[in-house]
């Protein structure tokens, strides 16, 4: 008996017309789920990303919210300090009619000035806290003129009225007074910053305008934390 022949010439086509290669369709299919997969990888680190970066921020924002609190409390729980108010929009310590100056004078009265020396301790104990270290950047002292006089003048004259707001700070305390240790003075120095204003940022009424404002200043979330250099001994004594 012979077994059946089969045919080569069919065997040779039907082996061609099987592709060796994907079809086009499965080539895109594939592509495609791998474009789906590298998406999803990228969208998952940004949203990580977006996520850390907004954990910080509302971190911050609660520490200088918790900051603001404790330098409220202190003007608030103490008649003393009466009239003594915490702007939250501008970060800024109002001390209102308690530190008002006279016309053309950078002078303060002496019950504004031991106000001033009773009040800043509070706000030094803020600031060295664990929280104040690790976001208060610096205090600015600002100073303001009313409308009147030249602008030149003006810019001057509270340059002054902040300069003397760290001379009564750092002068020698009244008779009867409790005086600032050696570590608040150099505090004081670290930590504030005079600045002037001129006519700007005015109040309703001239008199209101004649004030200083203890600016808060805090750190970016990349900066580093405070950090306190050396200094000397030398105070100096500020002229009258």
């Amino acid at each position: 008996m012979f077994s059946p022949r089969v045919s080569s010439g069919k065997k040779l086509k039907d082996e061609a017309e099987k592709p060796f290669w994907i079809s086009f369709a499965d080539l895109m299919t594939a592509l495609m789920v791998m474009f789906l997969l590298v998406m999803s990888v990228a969208l998952l680190a940004v949203t990580k990303t977006v996520s850390e970066e907004q954990r910080a921020a509302d971190a911050r924002r609660d520490a200088i919210d918790k900051l603001l609190d404790q330098i409220e409390f202190a003007a608030l729980n103490d008649l003393q300090f009466n009239g003594i108010h915490v702007n939250r929009d501008r970060q800024a310590i109002d001390f209102g009619d308690r530190a008002r100056f006279d016309t053309g004078s950078h002078q303060l009265k002496p019950d504004q000035a031991r106000l001033l020396r009773a009040f800043i301790p509070h706000v030094l104990g803020v600031a060295n806290s664990e929280l104040g270290k690790d976001w208060l950047k610096r205090i600015v002292v600002e100073g303001f003129a009313d409308k009147r006089g030249s602008y030149l003048l003006n810019l001057n004259l509270s340059m002054q009225r902040s300069q003397r707001v760290l001379c009564v700070l750092l002068a020698k305390p009244d008779a009867g007074e409790a005086e600032m240790s050696r570590q608040q003075h150099e505090d004081i120095r670290q930590l504030f910053l005079v600045g002037g204003y001129s006519s700007n940022s005015q109040k309703e009424t001239l008199e209101e305008s004649r004030r200083i404002e203890l600016r808060l200043e805090f750190r970016g979330i990349k900066e580093s934390a405070r950090v306190t250099s050396i200094s000397d001994d030398n105070f100096g004594v500020c002229a009258l």
